[in-house]
């Protein structure tokens, strides 16, 4: 559904920056049209399937279809370690509302490890990418890390606001390189 909601945006080939479970819609809606993406600059994506046999994004993957099948009647033991884990402002004490807000809202999404994004493609059609991440999880720094070789992309990692590596020190200057770099 999201890569169909994207495919209309595409037209102007514009530079798609895309983040965690919005970056599957996105491969999936520029491999179906690669000439249409000037580049991609894709953040701290759930493509758990890229690192096989590693138990912490197997861990991952787990909790995260926890959360979007059962969004807040997830466990609060898996649900924490979810939101930990993706860098979520949580406590001991009650969720914050925008962090219940978020999970409200992933509630009934697809299973990430359903998305096999068509990366030969993207790769093969020399779309430029970047992938970015965070720094504050070894599972995703694996699946990025992962991605950025899948995809001949280059690589960065800004430390300093877990999931939400776009409000981290450094993230917009080294994304400005990259679009100034590819704006062809």
């Amino acid at each position: 559904m999201d890569a169909l909601d994207l495919a209309p945006l595409l037209d102007a080939r514009p530079h798609v920056v895309a983040h965690s479970y919005g970056v599957l819609g996105t491969l999936i809606a520029a491999a179906a049209v690669p000439g249409s993406v000037r580049s991609l600059t894709l953040i701290e994506p759930p493509l758990n399937y890229l690192v096989p046999d590693d138990p912490e994004v197997a861990r991952l993957e787990r909790l995260g279809d926890m959360v979007l099948a059962h969004g807040m009647d997830t466990a609060p033991t898996p649900l924490r370690e979810f939101l930990r884990l993706t860098g979520a402002p949580v406590g001991d004490g009650p969720l914050p509302e925008n962090v219940v807000t978020g999970v409200r809202r992933a509630h009934g999404g697809r299973p990430t490890s359903e998305a096999r994004p068509r990366l030969d493609v993207i790769r093969d059609a020399d779309i430029p990418v970047l992938v970015m991440s965070g720094g504050h999880a070894a599972a995703l720094e694996r699946i990025c890390d992962a991605l950025a070789a899948a995809l001949g992309g280059e690589r960065s990692v800004h430390p300093g606001a877990g999931h939400f590596v776009a409000a981290a020190p450094g993230f917009t200057e080294r994304l400005e390189i990259f679009l100034r770099k590819n704006d062809m």
